[in-house]
């Protein structure tokens, strides 16, 4: 007798020291004893499908909160429930309405890399994409509402999980695109060739491979203009819009890429003029003959090329040829000169300076400053769009675009 009162009375006792207003539960199992659970925490425990109810009823009663829990405790202690795939897309959705899209975007991935055969891993992908484009065209972190950094990162990474899960996706062309703008806004130059080298090369026929190939001869052209002159950049920006012109010959976009190439060659010869008449002021002759003989290998019918054809007379008549020569090829000359006429008793008078060797190249004497920007200002970026109708606009002006459900 004495034990049975002991048993009810020590629950209840338990009962009424707990504070008012609180629906705690208070569990006794045999050889175990009594423990108490805090509000909620008997919520957490049961099967999934008790915890699948119980989610749904905290959603009816507007606590999207606890349904979040819920749903996470399915997918965690039930991972191979009927119920977890589920359970996992309502969290995702719940992520999204509450805030949290890139938590939300993480669910989204767990759910198609996890349950690839779901219902939902078309919605989920096509979810993920959503969010990435939203951080990519401007999204930012908040902390206590303000914000702290761009969403580039956020971007990048989810479409990499994009591209990851499903590899030939509906939407994974435009995700490796997109990863590649997302690089891009980041001036992280090699990562975003890369990303729209691999559309170009997976997938070929995609219409946005046109908006790759062409963004990849932009940013060539534009780090050639970054700082000192690269001529190696501007080499593979016009390698890269040939390449764009080869594939893709009708495209709304080839009349931009070819101005883009003319351009890029006036500019070059143009500024090898400017700087052979600096040298040319600074009566530094055969600087001067270097960059107007340039001029006229880039465009000899141009109005640089007649000019420049012009003066090189004009100082071969003032200085001699022999002054106007790379010290190394005018050694060079004299040498060969020398040996043939010991070997032969020649005593004739050394040949016309028209018959030593042509003038080198501009960059074959390093002591001479690079030539000036080959970019053209009107070079441009592609659209956001894969539609090719429309003029392609820079990178920061790239309008704002959402997966089309």
């Amino acid at each position: 007798m004495k034990s049975s009162f002991r048993i009810i009375f020590v629950p209840l006792l338990i009962a009424l020291a707990l504070p008012s207003g609180l629906s705690a539960s208070v569990v006794f199992k045999p050889k175990e004893g009594v423990h108490y659970k805090a509000p909620g925490d008997e919520e957490m425990s049961g099967s999934a499908q008790q915890l699948f109810e119980r989610a749904q009823a905290a959603e009816r009663r507007n606590d999207p909160k606890g349904a979040i829990k819920l749903y996470r405790k399915i997918y965690t202690k039930y991972s191979h429930d009927a119920l977890a795939a589920g359970s996992v897309y309502r969290l995702a959705q719940l992520q999204e309405q509450t805030n949290n899209p890139l938590g939300a975007a993480q669910s989204y991935a767990v759910l198609v890399e996890k349950y690839p055969k779901s219902e939902r891993f078309e919605e989920s992908i096509e979810a993920m994409f959503r969010i990435g484009e939203v951080y990519l065209n401007g999204k930012k972190q908040k902390i206590l509402g303000v914000p702290v950094k761009s969403g580039t990162s956020q971007a990048a990474l989810i479409f990499t999980m994009i591209i990851r899960t499903a590899p030939y996706g509906k939407y994974t062309a435009r995700a490796q695109f997109d990863l590649g703008r997302a690089r891009e806004k980041e001036n992280q130059n090699e990562a975003a060739i890369a990303a729209y080298q691999s559309v170009v090369e997976k997938f070929p026929n995609d219409p946005i491979a046109v908006d790759a190939q062409y963004q990849i001869g932009y940013i060539w052209s534009k780090a050639s203009t970054s700082g000192t002159y690269d001529p190696a950049a501007a080499s593979n920006a016009k390698t890269a819009f040939e390449d764009f012109l080869a594939r893709y010959p009708n495209s709304e976009k080839s009349k931009q890429a070819k101005q883009n190439l003319n351009q890029m060659d006036h500019k070059q010869t143009s500024t090898a003029y400017d700087i052979a008449k600096f040298y040319d002021k600074q009566k530094q002759y055969r600087a001067a003959a270097i960059y107007y003989n340039e001029v006229i290998r880039q465009q000899p019918g141009s109005e640089e090329g007649e000019k420049a054809k012009k003066r090189i007379s004009e100082l071969r008549a003032k200085v001699g040829d022999a002054k106007l020569q790379a010290p190394a090829v005018t050694a060079a000359a004299a040498d060969k000169r020398r040996k043939k006429s010991q070997s032969s008793g020649d005593n004739s008078p050394p040949p016309s300076s028209n018959e030593m060797a042509p003038l080198p190249p501009a960059d074959s004497d390093a002591s001479l400053p690079p030539p000036a920007s080959l970019l053209p200002d009107s070079t441009t970026a592609p659209p956001s769009s894969s539609s090719e109708s429309t003029p392609a606009p820079t990178p920061e002006s790239t309008p704002e675009t959402t997966a089309t459900p």
